[in-house]
């Protein structure tokens, strides 16, 4: 999202630009995500016939200072920018109005007009932005729950080093809390670990008095630079990892591997080489990256050795099972020549051990039959015939 240095850059422009001029129209978007807390109808009848008289800033919040209240206030969000129509403005790396775009931009979600025909406009492509309509802007949230703003009231060093002695919490987490600094966003807060050599993740409470002297001076001296180079990045110094941050693609800067995690919610990008965790954390991360190793490899002997049990069971019944498979296989082989042999008219066969007793018994009541009816057994034919 934009930070300090862009906002800076969009407040010097209407600083340069826009005052003791009047508002002579505007025109506010019918979105009521962006457009705060009030209608377009009494955002826009509030400003025209208004003198702008200052532009002022905190953290990444504009205001305009008219000559009554209430004034128009502007939190960027994530893709919030200034433009001034024939003015060259620093847009946000990522924030999207084209200079070849119509105009005002179909984004665009405030419009005024000056009484020397000079135009601006508040774009906002993903509606992340917040404008509002304050009497008094400093007095009321978002801007009263500001820290200091980290250009034009940064804490001295002795006071910086003694407020991260008392701060539990991962150091890039504490660098985006606009509670307690303000202006300081993904980007920059990266940028200045990174050239302290503090890894994103280090507990403020932990650095030593040289590394917190050490960020204490990069901080000022990446948004001092930032903010006189209106934020164009194309003049940011070569070496900074500003240029090799952004996609994942780029892999290395100084020859170094960029590495990315998440700190402060946040994706960060730093330099594990360069940024190593300190002290008691190192420690920990050790201790936790070697159970996680212990862990997996207890999970996979365990599954080598489910799967060993498996295979074992599965020998053991393989062999009993093929017995029944021909024990069965047998049994309706011998049922179908018994059905084959009914179907046929033939004599059922001799019992068997394969027949069963109910079959045998059924032959002999069979023969008995017989022989009362007067009919000779097979055996006696052939004795008379003697």
């Amino acid at each position: 999202m934009p930070e300090l240095p862009e906002v800076e850059a969009a407040r010097r422009a209407i600083e340069e630009h826009c005052l003791g001029k009047k508002i002579t129209r505007c025109s506010a978007a019918e979105d009521p995500k962006v457009i705060d807390g009030v209608s377009p109808s009494d955002f826009e009848s509030s400003l025209v016939g208004k003198t702008i008289l200052a532009a002022l800033r905190k953290g990444k919040n504009l205001w305009l200072r008219l000559d009554s209240p209430p004034f128009p206030t502007f939190q960027f969000g994530m893709t919030g920018a200034i433009y001034i129509k024939g003015v060259a403005v620093t847009k946000y790396k990522r924030s999207a109005v084209s200079s070849t775009d119509e105009w005002p931009s179909k984004y665009s979600k405030v419009f005024i007009e000056l009484d020397d025909g000079l135009e601006l406009s508040f774009t906002d492509k993903r509606r992340f932005a917040k404008v509002r309509l304050l009497e008094d802007p400093e007095s009321v949230p978002p801007i009263s729950e500001l820290g200091p703003d980290a250009l034009n009231e940064l804490m001295q060093v002795n006071e910086f080093v003694d407020s991260l002695s008392k701060k539990k919490i991962a150091i890039k987490a504490l660098l985006l809390d606009q509670s307690y600094i303000s202006g300081i966003g993904n980007w920059i807060a990266d940028e200045v670990l990174y050239q302290a050599r503090i890894h994103p993740l280090q507990i403020a409470s932990s650095l030593s008095r040289e590394s917190c002297e050490s960020l204490h001076r990069c901080m000022e001296e990446v948004i001092q630079l930032a903010v006189e180079v209106d934020a164009d990045s194309s003049h940011f110094p070569i070496e900074w990892l500003f240029h090799f941050r952004w996609g994942k693609k780029f892999g290395k800067v100084n020859g170094k591997k960029i590495d990315f995690i998440t700190a402060g919610g946040r994706t960060s990008a730093y330099v594990p080489e360069l940024q190593k965790l300190k002290g008691n954390q190192s420690e920990k991360v050790r201790q936790s990256k070697s159970r996680k190793v212990m862990s997996d490899k207890n999970s996979h002997d365990q599954e080598e050795s489910e799967s060993s049990d498996r295979e074992e069971e599965e020998s053991k019944e393989a062999p009993k099972s093929k017995k029944s498979e021909n024990a069965t296989g047998g049994t309706k082989k011998r049922q179908k020549k018994l059905n084959d042999a009914d179907d046929n008219g033939d004599k059922p066969q001799k019992p068997t051990k394969g027949r069963t007793k109910k079959q045998a018994n059924m032959a002999k009541n069979s023969s008995n039959k017989r022989t009362k009816s007067g009919q000779a057994s097979p055996p006696q034919k052939r004795k008379a015939r003697k």
